[in-house]
């Protein structure tokens, strides 16, 4: 069964957790790291490097150089705190941490906003299919794009879905804040 938060994602819990997480790891939180939590945090919606570069360059008041915000995300991305959407060349808060990172990204072409999704049956097929070809994922992110919640209410879904349409049938999404 899939597992996808019926609440609003808090980032400042997020953020947060993702202290927690660097305390307990180990790892530092520099005070760029610092900064660009504080940016994912104050965003809706996935971020790419140079959304973030730009944010950061007008708190700053100068000009960040490219290869400090992509060490910064790197970071994150080892230490499993952000999701790289691959489709957008963008990154979002990963909202279940301490977790293997397997899952569906959900990504509303309206709002712009994801929502990660578990759900262990999906995850087992995947492995399944790759196992037959000799392959054997550590990581898995499905990205699917579509209406999320609040996008797809009844007045949307009446406007954007025709009965019978393939693309009438959505995987199920949510939202982030």
């Amino acid at each position: 069964m899939a597992n996808a938060c019926s609440c609003d994602h808090d980032p400042a819990t997020w953020a947060s957790q993702v202290e927690d997480a660097c305390l307990r790891q180990g790892a530092q939180l520099t005070p760029l790291r610092r900064r660009v939590l504080k940016i994912f945090s104050g965003s809706a919606a996935p971020l790419g490097a140079y959304a973030i570069l730009e944010e950061l360059s007008r708190r700053e008041g100068k000009q960040i150089a490219p290869p400090t915000v992509y060490r910064t995300l790197d970071f994150f991305l080892e230490h499993g705190f952000v999701h790289k959407i691959e489709s957008l060349n963008a990154y979002a808060p990963c909202e279940h941490l301490g977790h293997a990172h397997h899952g569906l990204l959900a990504i509303c072409e309206a709002c712009g906003r994801s929502e990660e999704i578990e759900d262990a049956a999906v995850m087992r097929a995947i492995a399944a299919t790759a196992a037959g070809s000799g392959f054997t994922p550590r990581t898995v992110m499905v990205e699917a794009k579509g209406l999320c919640r609040r996008c797809a209410g009844p007045e949307a879904a009446a406007h954007h879905h025709k009965p019978g349409d393939a693309s009438s049938t959505s995987a199920p999404s949510g939202s982030r804040k």
